[in-house]
Order: C-alpha cells, then sequence, then structure tokens
C-alpha cells in the first residue's frame, strides 16, 4: 500500500509539471492526488496494512489490536492527525487569502499607479535598476507573485517592444524571488516557514537578507554591461499618470502596504499565529474602502466597483486549491511511517547517509525547485527535520527554494505569473536569463555558507 500511495504521488507530481504540455489546470492534479493520498492512506490504515505518526512521534497502528478501547483509541489518533494537518494547512491559506485580498483592494483603487508616477527616466540602464529595486522591495511586502504581476504591468506601460520588454521582465523574476527570500511574507514557502515556527522574521532577517541582495545584485550588475540595456526608451502613456490614479490611490496604497507589514508586528506582539494578524489587517482595509471616496462627485452607484467583495471575485482562488492540494498530499506521505519513524523524516536520514554534506542537499533542493514546485519540496523538507527554530537549516533552504525557482521560468510562482501574462517561451528564458540566476543562486548561497 505504501507503494501505491508513493505512485499516486509520483504521477499526480508529473502531470502538475507536464500542466502546459497536457493543457490541464495543475489545480485538477493537486486536489486529487491530495484527496486520493489520503484514502488510501485511511484504507491501509483501517485494515493494519499501514501505521502513521503524529508530529510529536506517537504511533498509530491497528493491526493485531483486538481490545475495543485500544481500537477506538488508535483510530482516534487517525483523525487527530489529519485535522492537525489539515489546521496547519488551513492556516497558510487563510493567510494567503487576506494578503490576496488585501492587494486586489488596493489594486482597484489603482494604488499601483503611484508606484508607476515614480518611474520618469528613458535611460534603459536607469530603468533596469529601478524595477529591480521596485520588484525586490515590494515582493517582501506584498510577495513575490503579486510585486511580478505589478511589474509586468507597469513595464507594459514603460517599454513598447516586447524584445527589449522581456529582458526586463525576466530579470525582475530574478529580482521578485530574491527580495521574497528573507520576508516572512515574501513567498510562499517562508511564509510556510514562518507560519510552522521554523522560522522568526528577525532570523530571516539577519541570516538571509545579504544573501538575498547578492542574488539580487550579481545578476543585474552582469545584464547592467549587456548591450540589450543600452540607449533609451520611448516611455508611454506619460501624459495620463494623474488621471489615472483616484483620490483614494495614494491612501489605499500606503495603508494596505502598511497593513501587510503590520502582520509581524502583530505576530510578535501578541504571539498569536499569523493569519490572525492579516484577518485584522484585511478588516481595517476593508473598513477603510467602504467609507472612502475613489473620485469627485462620487456617485453610490459606482461604488460596487471599489468595494472588497469585487476584489475578493478577483482572488485566484484556484492557486488556493492548487496548494490545499498538494500540501496534504505530503501531509500523507510524512504521515505515513517507515521502519517507525515518517516517510519524509526517514528519509531524511537515509539521505544524510548518502550525502553527508548538508549544504550540498539543500542546494540540490534549490536546483529541484526550478524544475518542481518549491511548495511540496519544502513542505517535505518540514516533515524530513527536526531541528530548533531559527537553525541554520531552516534558512539556507527558506534561500534555496526561495531564489532556485528562477533558473527556469516555470520554477516559481512568479515566473509562471510573468510566463503567463507574455507569453515568454521556456527555452528563450533558458538561453538569455537561466544562467544569470544560476551564477545569482550561487553566490547568494556562498555568501550565506560563508556568513554562517
Amino acid at each position: 500500500m505504501i507503494a501505491v500511495i508513493l505512485l499516486v504521488f509520483i504521477i499526480g507530481y508529473l502531470t502538475i509539471v507536464l500542466e502546459h504540455p497536457l493543457k490541464l489546470d495543475k489545480t485538477v492534479p493537486a486536489l486529487a492526488m491530495g484527496a486520493l493520498c489520503w484514502a488510501l492512506l485511511a484504507i491501509g490504515f483501517n485494515q493494519g496494512w499501514i501505521s502513521v505518526v503524529d508530529g510529536h512521534g506517537s504511533l498509530f497502528d491497528l493491526n493485531g489490536i483486538t481490545d475495543a478501547n485500544v481500537f477506538e483509541d488508535q483510530e482516534h489518533g487517525f483523525s487527530n492527525v489529519l485535522l492537525h494537518h489539515l489546521g496547519k494547512t488551513a492556516e497558510i491559506l487563510i493567510f494567503l487569502i487576506g494578503a490576496m485580498a488585501i492587494v486586489e483592494i488596493i489594486d482597484l483603487h489603482r494604488g499601483f499607479g503611484i508606484i508607476k508616477s515614480w518611474i520618469d527616466t528613458k535611460s534603459k540602464r536607469k530603468l533596469l535598476w529601478i524595477t529591480g529595486i521596485l520588484a525586490f522591495i515590494l515582493s517582501a511586502i506584498i510577495d513575490n507573485l503579486t510585486a511580478t504581476i505589478v511589474l509586468v504591468t507597469l513595464l507594459n506601460k514603460l517599454i513598447p517592444f516586447r524584445k527589449e520588454r522581456l529582458w526586463f521582465i525576466g530579470l525582475a523574476v530574478i529580482a521578485a524571488n530574491a527580495g521574497g527570500a528573507w520576508s516572512p511574507i515574501g513567498d510562499v514557502t517562508t511564509t510556510m516557514l514562518w507560519i510552522g515556527d521554523k522560522v522568526s522574521v528577525s532570523g530571516l532577517f539577519v541570516n538571509l537578507f545579504i544573501p538575498s541582495v547578492i542574488c539580487f545584485l550579481v545578476p543585474y550588475a552582469i545584464a547592467h554591461f549587456k548591450s540589450v540595456f543600452k540607449g533609451e526608451v520611448t516611455i508611454l502613456d506619460g501624459t495620463d499618470k494623474k488621471k489615472a490614479q483616484l483620490l483614494s490611490s495614494r491612501t489605499m496604497l500606503f495603508l494596505g502596504l502598511g497593513m501587510i507589514v503590520f502582520v509581524p508586528i502583530f505576530k510578535t506582539l501578541t504571539h498569536l499565529p499569523p493569519y490572525l494578524g492579516m484577518m485584522l489587517s484585511l478588516s481595517v482595509v476593508w473598513l477603510v474602502s467602504e467609507y472612502i471616496h475613489p473620485e469627485e462627485d462620487f456617485e453610490e452607484e459606482r461604488r460596487h466597483l471599489y468595494s472588497a467583495h469585487t476584489a475578493l471575485s478577483r482572488i485566484e482562488f484556484s492557486s488556493i486549491l492548487f496548494f490545499l492540494g498538494i500540501l496534504m498530499a505530503v501531509a500523507a506521505i510524512e504521515t505515513m511511517a517507515v521502519n517507525g519513524e515518517g516517510a519524509l523524516k526517514y528519509a531524511a536520514m537515509q539521505l544524510d547517509l548518502a550525502i553527508p554534506n548538508q549544504d550540498i542537499v539543500v542546494m540540490l533542493l534549490g536546483v529541484g525547485s526550478a524544475i518542481i514546485d518549491n511548495v511540496p519540496l519544502v513542505a517535505a523538507s518540514m516533515g524530513m527535520y527536526d531541528v530548533s527554530m531559527d537553525s541554520r537549516l531552516w534558512h539556507f533552504i527558506a534561500y534555496s527554494a526561495g531564489t532556485g525557482g528562477s533558473m527556469l521560468i516555470i520554477g516559481s510562482a512568479a515566473g509562471v505569473a510573468a510566463m503567463g501574462m507574455e507569453k515568454i517561451d521556456f527555452i528563450w528564458y533558458f538561453k538569455k536569463i537561466a544562467w544569470l540566476a544560476a551564477i545569482g543562486f550561487v553566490m547568494g548561497a556562498a555568501a550565506f555558507v560563508l556568513m554562517n
């Protein structure tokens, strides 16, 4: 039965990786994989073929149990394990829904147009650095996926020629992923590690800020001297900057970003889970959006255009369901016992025996995240290793998983978003951008190792 569960996981994973050739939304195999893994695990457990282990290392097994009370306790243990993993997954998903809703409210009020108004240069090299720094900073505040979407939208208005624009966007993906690695809200994987009490806000900043900056700066420094960034570009829509803004644009931009930044402060002050802080932040932004006047001579009939209900309808819930499926599938593998240990923890023990240098293992995880989605890799690593909070291992995993995905256009949510919005060719990115991302990844990893 263990082999069958692993086979379902592998087939589901391959289907996710081959999403584009199969023309199948990756949410479908993710949900099916999560449900089937738990269904097979439950059947195997009830038949006495499989034992399961919880987060405290307690083993539950129905094989050979005849006492009715013991049998009931073991079944209850299995149910608690499922509820535990569902609860941990729900924390991440609720957090993401709150963050996405705030970003959509800002966008409805054209808050990101304020950022566009700050860009006032025709030099390609200056524009390269401005957009790169924006991507790096924004991704730490509103996550790398949203930052990339904002930058692609801005670059579409600033650079008329697609061939030139693709270079800026490709490098923006590197900057966004680097910026998201040192922030607890900058990437889904760092959020997972933060919510799972593997890393702290201060720990991420102290250990990963410099490696992340190097990961961002090195590719940009090399690109600075490339011929494609010589000369000037024609700034489009320059005369419409003020017209594009609303009376509420500036207020909603700074309020929304400020309330997202408030979430780590909330967790530090209250020691409550981050999703509660995000819910509080969303309620404040929602409240202000209900009473603020976006336009002069604002009419109530137009309020629905700027309402939080409209923002919620724009959230990409297919992504939320994808994370639900993939995280629950990984949880099923983690729960399955092999030789008295959780399957993932047992795999980590075997990996340590095969490759004694843990740094190499983590860097391979970073390379793997370029090929496979980094969310399940980090979810798996959280089940594989049992080390203390803010351990060097967790920080290196956060860096590798967050920045390694830049090496392929399909290796990160930011890359996939850019690929979809600009129809970036996989081979083009591999030839033009991948080597820059790889150099940045290796240099940042070297800096992390030297620092620690």
